[in-house]
């Protein structure tokens, strides 16, 4: 899939409108957020968050080594 988008004032700002292609190959639509990252060719746009994933993978690694110090604190 292949898509050329244009640039557009909107207010101050520069922005482009995604096909609905896109936006449902992205899984996204009107309020979600996607994110734009720097990749070895050139950028990316997921809907994919790096950051937040490698926060909840330490926040799981955690859970799980503190289970039981975890379910006491719910009690």
């Amino acid at each position: 899939m292949h898509f050329t988008l244009k640039l557009t004032q909107i207010g101050n700002s520069v922005g482009v409108i995604l096909p609905k292609e896109a936006l449902a190959a992205l899984q996204v639509g009107k309020g979600d957020s996607i994110f734009l990252t720097e990749s070895p060719d050139g950028y990316r746009i997921t809907s994919y968050d790096p950051e937040f994933a490698q926060q909840m993978s330490v926040a799981e690694d955690i859970m799980k080594r503190r289970r039981n110090v975890l379910r006491e604190l719910a009690k």
